[in-house]
């Protein structure tokens, strides 16, 4: 029973954050109304009964005098604001009253002063309360009790009118406080709604998307601000991963068809000297594979917010450059070389032969007839141990590699004194 009682509980909760907001705002705004309607009725009440309560005692002092003056007449006329007047010895006994209480006992026991309400006395016949006060003076004859009443029908109609117009203005005000309410809750939220259906129509093949951002200065625009940067940084994110799958590719294609090539010719030669130099050099591609993947992880850990703890070295790029060319295969354009002597950096050795490498690869795909490879100083940069100069490599992860799109390069080559030694590593598409 307590389980389905919490159920039952729960489903009367609002669900959405406008209809709390409409339903706290209403709650409040009900329990102020009613709490404002209890004590405009109070303070009414209270003020009309001190009105009554002052006119019947200033006629009650009044007729308080006269006796005490002897002039004191069987019949006594009520003034402005009284109702019916009394007179009452110490024995009980009338000795005066208005027209209305003419031979009727004395209202309330003898010796009681001060103001009170009563329905003990209905002088006018009109069925409401009286205010009756009463005042002791002395006399000729000895004490007497003057009491002086006013009817509270007028009091009591005036909260009866209240109490009808608060009865339809207070629903009527809390009625217009949910609707506004509503209205302004769901005017305030509509931009939040946009940010949402907007976020949850992006996919990953559309990043490019940004959420519509409202033109005002407050929270919602500030979140809508942050949502966006948060796009930009999943779209660069996903660039950087579509990068990273593209240098994989393009790094592995060329050793694996190599390796494989070896292995095939490996496995069909019949010379055994030949196949253990074909399985000689296929390992050596392995362990420039295995290069590859170690540098490909981290080159993913470094677009990853991380570091490249690897050491440097000085590397004589001079002599790498010579190396690289004179141990490439025979290709169809014929290559030269202009090298300058003693021309070193700081940086990893196989880093340094994958870009040349690649520059070359580049250079023969699109030279149109002979490669030329030229490799020189800088003016002004600081001076090696070597004599030559060089600046050191400022990424710390290995170099990217990208394919040309078009072969309009001419001799690419020429190109590598470029990239070595200053700054990113990266292959540039020839154009």
């Amino acid at each position: 029973m307590p389980y389905r009682i919490r159920q039952f509980t729960r489903r009367l909760v609002p669900r959405t954050v406008r209809a709390r907001a409409t339903a706290g705002a209403g709650t409040v705004l009900g329990a102020a109304l009613a709490l404002a309607s209890a004590g405009l009725l109070a303070v009414l009440h209270a003020d009309l009964v001190a009105s009554a309560a002052s006119a019947t005692r200033q006629q009650a002092e009044t007729v308080a005098q006269l006796a005490a003056q002897g002039r004191l007449t069987p019949v006594l006329h009520t003034g402005h604001g009284t109702d019916f007047l009394q007179v009452v010895d110490a024995r009980g006994t009338v000795l005066a009253a208005s027209p209305n209480l003419a031979g009727r006992p004395a209202i309330t026991p003898a010796g009681r002063t001060g103001s009170h309400t009563t329905d003990d006395v209905d002088p006018l016949l009109d069925h409401h309360r009286q205010r009756v006060t009463a005042v002791t003076g002395d006399t000729p004859a000895g004490p007497v009790t003057v009491y002086a009443g006013a009817s509270l029908r007028a009091a009591d109609e005036a909260l009866d009118i209240t109490q009808a117009g608060l009865a339809v203005a207070c629903p009527l005000l809390l009625l217009t406080g949910v609707v506004v309410t509503w209205k302004v809750t769901g005017n305030a939220l509509r931009p939040v709604e946009a940010i949402r259906a907007e976020v949850d129509a992006i996919t990953g093949q559309d990043l490019h998307r940004r959420v519509p951002e409202p033109g005002t200065a407050d929270e919602i625009a500030r979140l809508a601000a942050t949502m966006n940067a948060m796009l930009d940084r999943l779209e660069a994110s996903g660039r950087r991963q579509r990068q990273f799958i593209a240098d994989a590719s393009h790094e592995l294609r060329s050793p694996l068809a190599v390796l494989r090539t070896q292995l095939e010719v490996a496995d069909t030669h019949p010379d055994p000297a030949v196949r253990a130099e074909l399985v000689h050099g296929a390992l050596q591609d392995t362990d420039r594979l295995q290069g590859l993947a170690t540098d490909l992880l981290l080159l993913a850990r470094l677009d990853a917010g991380g570091a490249d703890d690897r050491a440097r070295q000085r590397v004589d790029i001079t002599a790498l450059v010579a190396g690289t060319v004179l141990g490439r295969p025979a290709g169809p354009h014929r290559r030269t070389t202009d090298l300058a002597p003693g021309v070193a950096v700081d940086g990893i050795p196989l880093w340094l032969g994958r870009l040349l490498t690649n520059l070359l690869d580049n250079a023969e795909r699109h030279a149109a007839g002979a490669v030329h490879v030229r490799l020189g100083a800088d003016r002004g940069a600081a001076p090696g141990p070597s004599g030559g100069t060089a600046r050191p490599l400022r990424r710390g992860g290995p170099p990217r590699f990208r394919r040309s799109p078009g072969r309009r390069c001419g001799a690419g080559a020429r190109r590598a004194r470029g990239p070595v030694g200053r700054g990113p590593p990266r292959r540039r598409p020839t154009r």
